[in-house]
């Protein structure tokens, strides 16, 4: 074996055994991923590689609003991460819906000013430590998530591009199903299993 040969198998292993999940991306398309993100959103290879990130979300907005975050958020570096609500993938029967999971997400655009134009980002599940205990809309979700960063109902608001006044109603929809009475109540229940 020659000394390219050996480096790039050691390159691949790694990749391959990762604790973490990770994905190689183009264009927002999974070009290669490693075993550990395939059993985390319980899918065969060809199930993913060429395929949109698209089908690894709850919906298509979420999607697209996770898209445009990370394009308007990426460091200098072109890093970002969050925490985020994940779909694992239907059986191959198509006989239940994919489960959704709490999922961490960090990565790196490998040029910041085209930010989807490549990437490579880890992915980590979260779902022994967070359980989703209730049905939560799309926006509760991403309320619920920029909550546990910690984030003010204005910088939520800044993020998502909508009002403060409407984190503020959704916020007291999530501490109804979570039966929270103050919102540090409520990031506790919402980081419990």
């Amino acid at each position: 074996m020659t000394v390219s040969e050996l480096v790039a198998f050691d390159y691949r292993t790694a990749f391959e055994l990762a604790p973490v999940g990770l994905v190689l991306s183009r264009q927002r398309l999974m070009v290669d991923c490693n075993r550990e993100l395939l059993a985390m959103f319980r899918a065969e290879r060809d199930q993913l590689i060429g395929r949109s990130f698209e089908i690894l979300y709850p919906t298509a907005d979420e999607f697209e609003r996770t898209g445009q975050r990370i394009a308007a958020q990426l460091d200098s570096a072109g890093r970002y991460a969050d925490e985020r609500v994940m779909r694992r993938l239907a059986d191959a029967a198509g006989t239940r819906e994919g489960e959704l999971f709490w999922c961490h997400v960090s990565g790196r655009a490998i040029d910041p000013s085209q930010p989807h134009a490549a990437g490579i980002w880890a992915f980590e599940d979260l779902s022994s430590k967070r359980a989703l205990k209730y049905e939560l809309t799309p926006r509760e979700r991403e309320i619920a998530a920029l909550l546990i960063e910690g984030l003010t109902s204005k910088r939520i608001g800044l993020k998502l591009a909508i009002s403060p006044r409407t984190v503020d109603v959704y916020r007291a929809r999530l501490m109804r199903k979570y039966g929270a009475s103050t919102t540090p109540e409520l990031v506790n229940k919402l980081l419990t299993v």
